[in-house]
């Protein structure tokens, strides 16, 4: 009776699930301090360990966080209520990205919508060969377009119990994103404009390198999802893991199409 009283009385009166202690945030606040402090020091000296080093602790730490929301998943901590939060916590993650890039195309339409007498009073300014929109960037908007049809093939795969079709799905999808990333830095090598050479270049690098950036970490993410799809960690009822991976890939083509649209293409 006295067993029965004391279970009923540390049994949790909400549905959340409270973590344990965790180093994690704490180390993940000392790596990003250790790499801001790398960078300051590349850029300023060329200093390049504590660059390194903080990358490295980053790194860790993502792997060592993440395991660990691993093993509460797996230990059926995530119920209905925790799921709906992580999903909450996805859509404002990826609402904060949608800023990001709000502030770059805010910064190509202003130049190139009011070309000032210092760069010419034209757009794109004098001087500047700017890539043709049905080349390579053509290429690589029918590259993840296509990779986002393999997501979504992977994504109903595992809704239907049919585990091969996501791996190999998944696998299209990782093999298409590392060809986007190789065309990009083929566009890149190519380019006769340099990072620091006008508002142009600036502009472009910012917004397409950074949307290059997503894709690497989006490839990342699936193929994280594909070893894990190998693994058999997904279930038709619990996937958020490969389901957040999908909606931030689909996140990456919405953007791209803005870019090819507006930079490589009515702007171009």
């Amino acid at each position: 009776m006295a067993d029965s009283h004391a279970a009923a009385h540390h049994e949790p009166k909400h549905p959340y699930h409270l973590v344990d202690p965790s180093p994690w945030p704490f180390v993940g606040a000392l790596s990003g301090g250790v790499f801001a402090t790398g960078m300051v020091m590349f850029m300023h000296y060329g200093s390049v360990p504590l660059l390194v080093i903080g990358l490295l602790m980053i790194i860790a730490t993502m792997f060592g966080w993440w395991r660990s929301v691993l093993k509460e998943a797996h230990s059926g901590y995530h119920n209905p209520v925790v799921s709906i939060g992580l999903r909450y916590g996805m859509v404002l993650f990826i609402a904060s990205e949608v800023m990001f890039f709000a502030a770059f195309f805010w910064a190509f339409f202003h130049a190139s919508l009011y070309p000032t007498e210092a760069i010419g009073g034209v757009w794109p300014p004098p001087g500047v060969e700017v890539f043709s929109a049905f080349d390579v960037p053509l290429l690589n908007t029918l590259v993840l377009l296509l990779s986002g049809c393999t997501v979504t093939w992977a994504h109903h795969a595992l809704l239907e119990g049919n585990r091969k079709g996501l791996i190999q799905g998944l696998t299209c999808t990782v093999v298409l994103g590392v060809f986007f990333s190789m065309l990009q830095a083929l566009e890149y090598y190519e380019a006769t404009f340099a990072f620091d050479g006008g508002i142009y270049s600036s502009t472009f690098y910012m917004a397409t390198g950074f949307h290059g950036f997503h894709v690497i970490v989006g490839t990342i993410f699936l193929a994280v999802c594909l070893f894990r799809a190998m693994k058999g960690h997904f279930t038709p009822q619990q996937h958020f893991g490969f389901e957040a991976a999908a909606w931030y890939w689909h996140f990456v083509d919405v953007v791209w199409l803005f870019l090819y649209i507006f930079v490589y293409w009515y702007f171009g």
